[in-house]
């Protein structure tokens, strides 16, 4: 978990918003104290966990073919 000064993190909201979307967890600090979190949202990670769910279902099913799996891998890896 990376912290961020008040100051820092006003300067640098849009870079911590992207960090916080690809599933970082970010503290913001006040005087060296911490006092929040950024964190991912819960329907975001619920929608996430839905679409791996279906995604599974699919691969199961037989229904996505080789070109399709790769591009799901690698989006799982980012």
């Amino acid at each position: 978990m990376r912290e961020y000064g008040v100051y820092e993190a006003k300067t640098k909201l849009p870079d911590l918003i992207k960090q916080v979307h690809h599933g970082e967890r970010i503290t913001i600090t006040y005087r060296g104290k911490p006092v929040a979190d950024l964190v991912p949202s819960a329907n975001w990670i619920a929608q996430q966990t839905a679409e791996a769910i279906a995604a599974i279902k699919a691969m199961r099913k037989g229904s996505i073919d080789q070109p399709e799996f790769i591009a799901m891998r690698l989006r799982g890896r980012r």
